[in-house]
Parts: C-alpha cells; sequence; structure tokens
C-alpha cells in the first residue's frame, strides 16, 4: 500500500495456511511508519474480537498493539477486570506512551547525539564503578586472608613456642629432682664411709694391739728362756 517511498502498511487477520499477500479474512487498521509520529489506525474491537479467538500477531504488530494499549486490554479482560477499569488502564498508558514520544519528537540531532554521549558516559562510569567495585572486594578479600593467614602464624608460634617453654621446664625440674636426689643420696654415703673408716681403725687398733701383745710374749718366752740357760749354765758350772 501507499506509493513510492511513501509505505502504508495494512494490519489484516489473515488465515496463516494463506499465502502472505493473499487473501485475508479483515481488514482491522493502517500503519503509517514515516509520519512524525508514526501513525496507526485501529478497529480496536475488532482486532480484540480476533486476539481473542486466538489470531497471533507478528512481532511488529504486537509491539504496535501493544503501545496503542491493546495487549494490556487483552491481558485485563482475560484477568477479569471490568470495562471501565480496562479502559481507565488504557487511556493512561496511551497518555504515557505519547508523552514519551512527543519528549523523542522535540530533540534536535544535536540534542539526541549529546544524549547518546551522556548515555554512553553513564554506561562506562557504571561499568568503572561496577569494575572498582569488584576491584575493592577483591583487595578486601585478599587483605582478609592475609589477616587470617597471619593470625594463624601467628597462633602457631605462640603454641610452638609454649610447647618449647613447658618442655625447658619439665626438663629444668627433672635435673633439679635428679640433683635433689643425688644431694639426699650425699649424706648417707659420707655417714657409710665415715663408718667404714672407724671399722677400719678399729680393726687396725685391734691388729696392733694384738701384734704388741705377741711381741710382748715373744720377750716373756725369750726373757723365760734366757733364764732357763743361765739355770742350766750355773748348773753345768756347779
Amino acid at each position: 500500500m501507499g506509493r513510492r517511498k511513501v509505505p502504508v502498511f495494512a494490519i489484516v487477520a489473515a488465515d496463516k495456511r494463506r499465502a502472505r499477500d493473499g487473501r485475508y479474512i479483515e481488514d482491522v487498521g493502517r500503519y503509517y511508519p514515516l509520519n512524525e509520529p508514526a501513525e496507526v489506525t485501529l478497529k480496536e474491537d475488532r482486532v480484540l474480537y480476533w486476539l481473542e479467538q486466538g489470531a497471533q500477531p507478528s512481532d511488529t504488530v504486537r509491539s504496535i498493539l501493544s503501545k496503542r494499549g491493546v495487549m494490556l486490554a487483552l491481558h485485563m479482560r482475560r484477568k477479569g477486570y471490568s470495562e471501565p477499569q480496562i479502559e481507565e488502564a488504557v487511556t493512561e498508558h496511551r497518555e504515557r506512551h505519547e508523552e514519551r514520544e512527543a519528549s523523542s519528537i522535540a530533540l534536535t540531532d544535536a540534542e539526541r547525539r549529546k544524549q547518546a554521549l551522556e548515555a554512553e558516559r553513564e554506561r562506562v562510569a557504571k561499568l568503572e564503578a561496577e569494575e572498582a567495585e569488584r576491584k575493592r572486594k577483591e583487595e578486601e578479600e585478599r587483605k582478609r586472608k592475609a589477616a587470617e593467614a597471619k593470625k594463624k602464624a601467628e597462633e602457631e608460634a605462640k603454641a610452638k613456642a609454649k610447647a618449647e617453654a613447658e618442655a625447658k621446664a619439665e626438663a629444668e625440674a627433672a635435673e633439679k629432682a635428679e640433683a635433689a636426689e643425688e644431694a639426699d643420696a650425699a649424706p648417707e654415703a659420707d655417714a657409710e664411709s665415715a663408718d667404714a673408716t672407724a671399722d677400719d681403725a678399729e680393726a687396725k687398733a685391734k691388729a696392733d694391739d694384738a701384734d704388741a701383745k705377741a711381741k710382748a710374749d715373744d720377750a716373756d718366752a725369750d726373757a723365760e728362756a734366757d733364764d732357763t740357760t743361765d739355770e742350766e749354765d750355773e748348773k753345768e758350772d756347779k
């Protein structure tokens, strides 16, 4: 439809089994894409009828119907809303959409480029912020792990030092106990040695007495022998 470089598209209900540009069941609207803004005329009641009968719109037609609020009306009908509620919701939907389109059309090319640049800057800034946040979290995680490792190493060092100190204390206590035992045993050994010395002295004294007595006996025997000899000599002289 339309003429050269001025396209106009018909919105129709057709049997999907027929050719794309073949016969259709009903003409339900027109779409003028080159108008500013793009213009759409619809027989909305017939469009809703065919949608309720199971008609499946193409992607382009679905987008048009969505902007016009037809898909919203279909959804609300299926949910059981009343017609006044549906009409009010569709009117608000169309007004919001028209305001967005009007603000977009009012912009010059320079303003559109400016908005596009600002949007790109915002996107880049958002990505940079997300990257900075990611790096910050990674750094915090690294510091946390380093602190945990340091704390664990300190605890292990303290435990090792404590174990070494306890082992050293036990060794010193054992040495002191051994020294005390040796100190207790020394007086007994000295007493035994003194007793042995006294016994030796007594034995020596007894031995000396025995020697002296033996010598005295020998002297007495010699004296007696001498006396006997002298008597014999006297007898012989007589």
